[in-house]
């Protein structure tokens, strides 16, 4: 990963780094009042316990190469036929065991503050990946579901990975301009990127160079495609897309 340029990082002591550390002094005391339970086989001591996380397959092997669908070799039958607007994409997991249980946590049961544990994780598949970036980007969330859920889980996710690998976090490159139905109603790969098709335009603030997308999990790619499509009108040069699992 290349640094980030030093306008655009938090300055020492700033907004970001406060909050941060007001978080982590807010999640000490929660802890101890109330212990966090892992979401895979519901002991005490942490939301994601070592044991569960062991037995969750990691999204390894043979994978395509851009959009990390599980396959015998090359390219995908999908990306054979279509290339995505972001570069490549990588996950740290497969949609299964603790995985699924921490995705359906943080984005339908109000547990936000499994975010922390999550982003660590996506951070050391990011460390291990090392793509040139220069800003992390979250997916936007439509207005309704975040009222509804009281926060955007891609957006937790991307400013704890960005506070983590120290580089800035841009919650305004990316919006979500209609509503879209949840792509587990699409058929395919094809209907899934036409249900997102101009979903997305570029934000109040210009994308950066090189840009790396956050969301929680992703299904064909078609929502990190679509949201590529829009930082490459804004600016971007180059997008690269992270989530914490992907379904195969």
């Amino acid at each position: 990963m290349s640094p980030g340029p030093e306008p655009g990082r938090p300055a020492p002591g700033g907004p970001a780094q406060r909050t941060g550390v007001a978080r982590r002094i807010i999640g000490t005391a929660l802890d101890v009042l109330f212990p966090p339970k892992c979401v895979g086989c519901g002991g005490f001591g942490a939301f994601i316990c070592e044991r569960c996380l062991e037995t969750t397959p990691r999204a390894a092997g043979n994978r395509c190469p851009r959009c990390w669908a599980a396959i015998q070799e090359g390219w995908c039958q999908d990306c054979a036929g279509y290339t995505p607007a972001f570069t490549s994409l990588r996950s740290a997991f497969g949609y299964g065991g603790v995985a699924r249980n921490a995705v359906l946590s943080l984005k339908f049961e109000g547990v936000s503050a499994l975010a922390p544990r999550m982003a660590s994780l996506m951070a050391d598949a990011l460390t291990d990946w090392s793509p040139s970036i220069d800003t992390i980007v979250p997916v936007p969330l439509g207005w309704l579901r975040s009222r509804t859920r009281g926060y955007n889980q891609a957006e937790l996710l991307a400013g704890d990975i960005a506070r983590t690998v120290d580089l800035p976090f841009e919650r305004h490159a990316l919006r979500r301009v209609r509503r879209t139905a949840p792509q587990t109603r699409q058929a395919d790969a094809a209907s899934r990127r036409e249900s997102v098709r101009g979903a997305f335009a570029p934000g109040s603030r210009p994308a950066s160079d090189k840009v790396l997308l956050i969301d929680d999990v992703a299904t064909t790619g078609a929502t990190l495609d679509a949201c590529a499509q829009a930082l490459l009108e804004g600016g971007a040069t180059t997008v690269y897309a992270l989530t914490f699992a992907r379904e195969d």
